[in-house]
């Protein structure tokens, strides 16, 4: 992997990780095309960079972590469902991991949903509320568990569960971001240290590529997450489901024209 590369791949992961356009689908195609998918290093490195995006959060809404302790307590109850899940069905989650075609079929699913998703909470849009309550804390992340389908996207599931609870689309998003940092933290460290187990480990110019891919994600989420929350408030989701299709007919065409597809 060189500079370049791991820049596109940082890149990628900041602006998509926090959006529900599915990052998995997107690392499929910038790793694929730029033909390093199949390299151990960057299946790692997309693990590990993620800490950069999960940074972007605290600073961006650091007084929130300062609130109380029922914000930490609520993060918690919403991050139970996806601890036990993922605990339970690690092996099927792995082996749905490994088909582009289920990543490109729930791409477009998953579009189709957020094109009429404005139209189905129109009315939790003028009347939501920001509150989180526990029960809504733990129905949220009920929702964050469907993610746990390569391509389904987990801010799109999340953001979509607050909706159901009449969260308006700030605070539903808001609250995504937040649940993602528990949930994300929790999946990165087991799959790093799973990699470790298995005898892998660091050196040299791989260093160098961690911490620019961290710094990297780590800006381009912030500014992604900004956007996104300007976007949302005023465009809603259908933009965003427009480009889902778009996105999964990509991965279709790639694989049926006999390019690799290989999912970091």
């Amino acid at each position: 992997m060189t500079i370049i590369e791991a820049i596109i791949l940082a890149v990628i992961e900041g602006i998509t990780e926090f959006l529900p356009v599915s990052s998995t689908g997107h690392m499929i195609i910038g790793s694929s095309l730029m033909g390093i998918a199949n390299d151990d290093f960057t299946k790692t490195f997309t693990i590990a960079i993620q800490f950069g995006a999960i940074l972007s959060v605290l600073a961006l809404y650091w007084k929130r972590f300062f609130q109380s302790v029922n914000f930490y307590l609520k993060l918690f109850v919403g991050f139970i469902p996806a601890a036990v899940f993922g605990f339970l069905l690690n092996d099927y989650i792995d082996a749905l991991l490994e088909n582009v075609i289920v990543v490109a079929t729930t791409l477009l699913l998953g579009g189709i949903v957020l094109i009429y998703v404005d139209k189905w909470f129109k009315k939790t849009e003028v009347s939501g509320t920001s509150e989180v309550t526990y029960p809504t804390a733990f129905k949220i992340g009920l929702f964050q568990c469907i993610a746990m389908i390569p391509g389904v996207s987990r801010s799109a599931a999340t953001i979509i569960g607050g909706l159901t609870q009449k969260m308006n689309r700030k605070a539903a998003a808001e609250f995504s971001f937040f649940l993602a940092i528990p949930t994300m933290l929790a999946a990165t460290g087991y799959k790093l240290l799973k990699f470790y187990k298995d005898g892998g480990g660091f050196h040299g110019e791989e260093i160098t590529l961690l911490i620019i891919g961290n710094v990297v994600a780590f800006i381009v989420a912030i500014l992604a997450i900004k956007g996104f929350i300007s976007f949302l408030t005023k465009h809603g989701f259908k933009y965003f489901g427009y480009y889902r299709i778009v996105v999964g007919i990509i991965i279709l065409a790639l694989y049926f024209m006999g390019i690799e597809l290989t999912i970091v």
